[in-house]
């Protein structure tokens, strides 16, 4: 089983006996159904929809939370969910000690019950199931040692051929919805639980369908350009490149814009390089259809 380490994550713990209602009441996830052993992406948002952080969260045991989040971003984080915790009886605390890692391709079951982080990692077994990937098994890890046998490199290959976008290397906080890096899609927002912040937004963008600008798998048959670059069709931008690895890529751009430059049979480029933009395997939404053209 590969596995690397993951030096820019960091893991904060909420515990206590309002640690559930307390998390519930402000993330995009639905902590009810957050089976022990799985660890569910989420993010915390502006009030207009856009994504403060984004991050992983897993059971620690009864009443107890792991948020697996950027490192760079964890103190920043962890003083928003202080302002909104006010009376909630749940302590908020970086375990400085837990370093994460990512372990992907096992034909084994993770465990069935829900351990703590350090005994899960001390005892060898797999760790949280990353349910971004699913039905692909992949699973962090927190542990006291660093573990890893594959580098980054590889680590971003899986992301990209899975279409799992994270902040930082693949869209810039405050600057996305949750539908624009597939939260919608993956398990990262419950639209049957209450309300939480940013809430009427993302449930507006849901029933209206309204959601246009979406991660894609870019392929090309040359070197992509880094990070960042402009994704254009017919020298208009359509998106950018996020993370990049040889001739694969992450790309988040306007899928109207890229179903009209299909149509029309005009190249999409990252600077000078054509592209094939695919939707990711487990992603359910598909490219816009023309309805006037369906009519005819």
């Amino acid at each position: 089983m590969p596995s690397v380490s993951l030096p820019d994550r960091a893991v904060l713990r909420v515990v206590g006996p309002d640690a559930e209602h307390f998390l519930q009441n402000i993330v995009t996830a639905d902590l009810g159904d957050l089976s022990a052993g799985d660890a569910k992406p989420s993010a915390l948002l502006t009030p207009q929809g856009k994504i403060l952080f984004d991050f992983l969260i897993a059971r620690d045991g009864p009443d107890a939370f792991l948020l697996d989040v950027r490192g760079d971003v964890i103190d920043d984080f962890m003083r928003r969910l202080m302002m909104y915790r006010l009376r909630a009886k749940a302590e908020i605390s970086k375990q400085e000690q837990l370093l994460v890692s990512v372990a992907w391709d096992s034909d084994s079951e993770p465990p069935a019950t829900g351990s703590s982080a350090s005994q899960i990692d001390s005892t060898g077994s797999f760790g949280f199931r990353d349910l971004r990937f699913a039905p692909r098994a992949v699973f962090r890890r927190y542990a006291t040692a660093e573990q890893g046998s594959a580098n980054l490199d590889d680590w971003n290959r899986l992301r990209i051929s899975e279409g799992v976008a994270e902040s930082g290397s693949d869209y810039a906080l405050s600057d996305a919805f949750p539908h624009d890096v597939l939260l919608d899609q993956n398990g990262g927002v419950g639209f049957r639980k209450g309300c939480y912040v940013g809430q009427e937004v993302v449930s507006r963008m849901q029933h209206r369908g309204t959601a246009r600008r979406r991660v894609l798998i870019a392929r090309s048959d040359a070197a992509l350009p880094p990070s960042g670059a402009e994704v254009t069709a017919n020298g208009r931008s359509i998106g950018a490149l996020g993370t990049v690895s040889g001739t694969s890529a992450l790309a988040i751009v306007r899928i109207d814009r890229v179903k009209d430059a299909i149509d029309a049979r005009v190249a999409i480029l990252a600077g000078d390089v054509a592209l094939h933009l695919s939707i990711p395997p487990n992603a359910r939404f598909t490219f816009p259809v023309d309805v006037t053209a369906e009519g005819t």
